[in-house]
């Protein structure tokens, strides 16, 4: 590998890797507004996702947790060169993947928005192990 190919690949991680933080940076404050004021978080929602949000299992609401911090702690991760940002993006799959049945068995999941949730968490999880295995990830 030659020097401009390890600069190339060192801008395309921190370019993934900031990207993921602003995308997940976004996704953390959400989720503070939906915790910290839900009607103002929720006022041009569909009523029946207002209504499953207000009420959400408790089951549901720990698998959205997981899903929107461990994909921000996992974006950390990423952009400090830690490894265990493999882990916390399998976490946060997992706990959105949960979040999302939620979201189905109550009859409001978004799917397009859901595609583009677990595809962007699937892919920094993919990104990170790449990473990792390359040595950019300690």
């Amino acid at each position: 590998m030659s020097a401009s190919d390890d600069r190339s690949g060192a801008k395309g991680f921190w370019a993934v890797a900031l990207l993921g933080l602003l995308w997940n940076a976004f996704g953390a404050y959400l989720y503070m507004m939906a915790r910290l004021d839900p009607e103002a978080a929720l006022a041009g929602a569909d009523p029946a996702m207002k209504a499953y949000v207000l009420a959400q299992p408790l089951w549901a609401n720990i698998g959205y947790g997981l899903g929107i911090w461990g994909s921000f702690l996992g974006s950390v991760a990423m952009v400090l060169r830690s490894r265990h940002a493999v882990l916390l993006f399998a976490v946060s799959f997992a706990g959105a993947a949960v979040s999302h049945v939620g979201q189905a068995l109550a009859g409001v999941l978004p799917a397009g928005l859901t595609v583009v949730i677990m595809g962007v968490i699937a892919l920094l999880w993919w990104y990170c192990r790449r990473s990792a295995a390359q040595g950019i990830l300690r």
